[in-house]
C-alpha cells in the first residue's frame, strides 16, 4: 500500500493560485483544490494525534462551507490528514461535568446545522476514509453523498460504551442507508464494520487501495459512482409495525447484556427509532433532547470518566517501543496467548517450552485466533504466523530485546528458570515474569541485573483483556520501567504501574470478594443468589462464575499466598473447595468447577431467591476497602489508576467508574459505616483500611 501521507500531500501539490491557498483563519483544516476544480477539506486537528469533533473543527468547517457555496468547485472531498485514521468521534472532553441538559441541546442544535448544510451541498461530495471513522467521524461521512473506504479502514459508532446514542443525526442517516436492523444493531453494541461488511452493507460505496483514492475521486466528480440506496425491503422494515414489533425484540435483547437499571442510553436509541423511525426531521430533533438528557446522566458522566481512564493509562505507555524481538518461555494457556499477541501486533516472536507438545498446541490457537480477527485479511494471518516461531531449544533468547516467562506460579521454578536465562541474554534486554500474585523481590533473588527485571502480568484471555499490570520493585531501573510500559501500549493494552506487592491490583483486591462468595455459599446460600447479588450490583457476572472463569486452581493458589504473605482475616477455605480442585474440577477449563459448564456456558439452575439485601455489600465492599489499603500501601499512588484496574482487569461495573470512585459517589462516610457495621455482624474482615482517611483529605 502506498504511504498515505503521499496523498494527503498531492492536493497542496496541485495548489492552482490564490484560490487554492487555506485561509490564516483555518487552524484544523487545510482547504485546496486539485487540477479538475474538486476542493479538498482536510481535517489535521492541530495539537493531537487524532482528530476528534469539537466546537472549533466544526466552525471552521462551517466558514469552509461559506467559501465552496460562493466559489462552487466540481465536488468536496473530505479527509483526514491524520495518518491513523479519519475522526475519532466527538471530543468527549467537552462533556465531562455537563449538568444542564438545555445547554447541550442548544449546542447539539448547532452541530445538527453544520453537519445538515453539508449533506445539502448540490456538489458531489465524497469522504475518503482511511484507518477508522467513529461516532461523530462516521457521521459526518454519512452526511457525504458518497463513501469511499481505503483498504483496512473500520466504522462504527461506539457512542453506547460511554452511555450516549449517534448524536449529529446519525441515527436516522444510518438507518435510512442501509438494513434498519442491522443499522440499529450496530448502534446498540457498539461492534466495528470492517471493510468488506462496510461494502456489503451500502455504509461504503467503493473500496480502493491507498493509491488509487485520487482516481477514485476524480470518477466521483464526473458522475461515475453510483451512491448505496436501500433496497425496498429495507424500506418496509420501517413501516410503524415492524418497528415495534423489533423494538421490543431489541429491548429484551438490550436487557441480557446492558440492564436498563445501569445503562439507560440502548433503551433510549430504541425508544428514538421506534416513535421517528422514517421521519428524518422528527428524529434528528427527538436525537438532540435525547442526546442531552443521556450526556447529564449520571451512567454517562460515569462511563466517559472510564473512556478517560483508558486515555490516562494509553498515555502512560506515549513513547514508542523499542523491543522489536520478543521470547516467551512457557507455551501453555498465557504463555503461548501472549506470544500470538505479540506476533499479531508486528513483533518477531520465539515461543519455548520445555517440551515440543505445549508449543504446538500454542500454535495452533494462534492460528485459530488469528482466524477470528484478521476479518478476512488471509495476508495478515500468514504474516502473523510468520512471525511467530516455535523454538523448543531456546536459541531466541539470545536476539530477543525482551524474555518474559509464563511458567506456573511457583517461586523456585521461575527462579531456576532464570537462572538459565540470563547469561544468554543481551546485556540491554529485559526480563519480565506474566506472575499474577508474586513479589517481585523474591523473583529477582540471585539474579546478576535486578534493575533489568519488570514485572506485566497480562489476563486471560490475552486477546480480549485490556489490563497490563507493570509491576516494579525498590531495584528497577527508571528506563526499564518506561521500555516496559511503551512495550504494553504498543500492543494495544493498557499499562498499569503498580509497585511489588503480594496479588499486586487486581488479585489483590478479587479475592476477598470472592472468598466472601465462597462463605456465602457455606451458609446455604444458592450459588445462583449470590451471582445475581452481584450482577445487581453492576457486575458482568457474579463471583462464582467469575472464580470457574478465572480457574478454581488459580483463584486458591492466589488466595493461600495473600492469607501467608499478609496474614489478612479472611474466611477460610473450606474443604470441599480444594477436593474440588485436587479432582481436577478447576472450573469452566475443565468442564466443571463450581458450576457445570457446556459450550463456554454456566449451567446454573432456575427460580433463584432473591438476594438479601446485604448481600451486595457484603460482596462489593471488602473489595472495595481492599483498593483503599491498596492506596494507603502506596501499591499506586493514584486512585485512577486502581480504579483502571478493577474495570479492565476485573470488570468492575463501568457504570460506577471504579470502586474508589463510587465509593466517593455513595459518601466516604456512608462506605466506612456500613463496613462497620457488618464488621459487627460478620468479623474483622470488614474493618475499615486505614486508606479510608487519605481518601477523605
Amino acid at each position: 500500500m502506498s504511504d498515505p501521507v503521499l496523498t494527503f500531500l498531492a492536493p497542496r501539490v496541485l495548489d492552482l493560485g490564490p484560490t487554492s491557498a487555506t485561509p490564516p483563519d483555518y487552524v484544523h483544516w487545510r482547504l485546496t483544490r486539485d487540477r479538475e476544480n474538486v476542493a479538498w477539506a482536510v481535517l489535521d486537528k492541530a495539537g493531537v494525534s487524532a482528530n476528534t469533533l469539537s466546537e472549533d473543527v466544526l466552525l471552521e468547517l462551517d466558514k469552509i462551507l461559506d467559501r465552496l457555496e460562493v466559489d462552487r468547485p466540481r465536488g468536496l472531498v473530505i479527509r483526514s490528514g491524520k495518518p491513523a485514521g479519519f475522526i475519532a468521534g466527538a471530543d468527549v472532553r467537552q462533556f465531562v461535568g455537563a449538568a444542564d441538559p438545555q445547554a447541550i441541546e442548544t449546542q447539539m442544535a448547532k452541530a445538527h446545522a453544520i453537519i445538515d448544510r453539508l449533506e445539502r451541498l448540490t456538489i458531489p461530495t465524497v469522504a475518503v476514509v482511511h484507518g477508522y471513522a467513529l461516532g461523530g467521524g462516521l457521521e459526518i461521512a454519512l452526511a457525504c453523498h458518497l463513501r469511499i473506504a481505503v483498504e483496512g479502514a473500520s466504522f462504527g459508532f461506539p457512542e453506547v460504551q460511554l452511555g450516549l446514542h449517534p448524536g449529529l443525526g446519525g441515527v436516522a442517516r444510518f438507518t435510512n442507508l442501509i438494513d434498519p436492523l442491522q443499522a440499529m444493531s450496530f448502534m446498540l453494541t457498539g461492534k466495528t464494520i470492517h471493510t468488506a461488511q462496510a461494502k456489503a452493507l451500502g455504509l461504503v460505496d467503493v473500496v480502493v487501495p491507498e493509491r488509487h483514492v485520487r482516481s477514485a475521486v476524480a470518477a466521483a466528480a464526473r458522475g461515475e459512482l453510483r451512491a448505496h440506496e436501500p433496497g425496498f425491503i429495507d424500506r418496509l422494515k420501517e413501516a410503524g409495525p415492524a418497528r415495534r414489533l423489533a423494538a421490543a425484540r431489541m429491548r429484551q435483547e438490550a436487557e441480557g447484556q446492558a440492564p436498563s437499571a445501569h445503562y439507560p442510553a440502548p433503551y433510549a436509541l430504541i425508544d428514538l427509532w421506534e416513535q421517528y423511525g422514517g421521519d428524518d426531521a422528527a428524529l434528528k430533533l427527538a436525537e438532540q433532547a435525547s442526546f442531552a438528557k443521556l450526556v447529564v446522566s449520571e451512567a454517562a458522566q460515569n462511563l466517559i470518566g472510564v473512556f478517560l481512564l483508558r486515555e490516562k493509562l494509553r498515555g502512560l505507555g506515549s513513547a514508542e517501543s523499542q523491543i522489536k524481538r520478543v521470547h516467551v518461555v512457557g507455551a501453555g494457556a498465557m504463555g503461548g496467548d501472549i506470544a500470538a499477541w505479540c506476533a499479531w501486533k508486528g513483533l518477531q516472536v520465539t515461543l519455548g517450552d520445555v517440551k515440543a507438545e505445549p508449543i504446538a498446541g500454542a500454535i495452533k490457537r494462534a492460528a485459530e485466533l488469528y482466524g477470528k480477527i484478521s476479518h478476512g485479511d488471509r495476508l495478515a494471518e500468514r504474516d502473523a504466523l510468520d512471525r511467530l516461531t516455535p523454538d523448543l531449544k531456546g536459541d531466541g533468547v539470545r536476539h530477543a530485546d525482551l524474555v518474559i516467562e509464563a511458567a506456573p506460579e511457583k517461586t523456585d521454578l521461575k527462579k531456576s528458570i532464570y537462572a538459565g536465562l540470563e547469561p544468554q541474554m543481551k546485556p540491554s534486554a529485559i526480563l519480565a515474569t506474566n506472575t499474577s500474585s508474586i513479589r517481585l523481590e523474591m523473583l529477582s533473588e540471585g539474579l546478576a541485573r535486578p534493575e533489568r527485571f519488570v514485572g506485566l502480568h497480562f489476563f486471560n484471555p490475552v486477546s480480549r483483556m485490556q489490563l497490563v499490570e507493570v509491576v516494579s520493585h525498590e531495584g528497577l531501573a527508571g528506563d526499564v520501567a518506561d521500555a516496559a510500559r511503551a512495550f504494553v501500549a504498543g500492543l494495544e493494552r493498557l499499562p498499569a504501574p503498580v509497585r511489588s506487592a503480594p496479588g499486586f491490583i487486581v488479585n489483590r483486591a478479587l479475592t476477598p470478594y470472592l472468598l466472601e462468595a465462597v462463605a456465602m455459599i457455606e451458609e446455604g446460600i444458592a450459588k445462583e443468589t449470590i451471582d445475581q447479588a452481584a450482577e445487581d450490583f453492576g457486575m458482568p457476572v457474579g463471583p462464582i462464575e467469575l472464580a470457574d472463569q478465572v480457574g478454581l486452581d488459580i483463584c486458591l493458589a492466589v488466595a493461600d499466598m495473600l492469607k501467608r504473605e499478609l496474614d489478612w482475616d479472611m474466611p477460610e477455605t473450606p474443604d470441599w473447595l480444594r477436593q474440588k480442585v485436587e479432582a481436577g474440577k478447576l472450573g469452566r477449563k475443565s468442564g466443571e468447577g463450581l458450576y457445570v459448564w457446556r459450550d463456554g456456558k454456566a449451567i446454573k439452575a432456575g427460580g433463584a431467591s432473591d438476594p438479601d439485601p446485604d448481600m451486595g455489600d457484603r460482596l462489593v465492599l471488602p473489595m472495595i476497602n481492599t483498593c483503599a489499603e491498596l492506596l494507603a500501601q502506596g501499591v499506586s499512588d493514584d486512585p485512577d489508576v486502581i480504579d483502571a484496574a478493577m474495570i479492565f482487569g476485573a470488570g468492575f461495573a463501568p457504570f460506577r467508574r471504579g470502586p474508589l470512585h463510587y465509593a466517593k459517589q455513595r459518601g466516604l462516610a456512608q462506605v466506612r459505616e456500613r463496613l462497620e457495621a457488618l464488621e459487627v455482624k460478620f468479623g474483622r474482615r470488614f474493618r475499615p483500611s486505614d486508606g479510608w482517611s487519605r481518601l477523605e483529605a
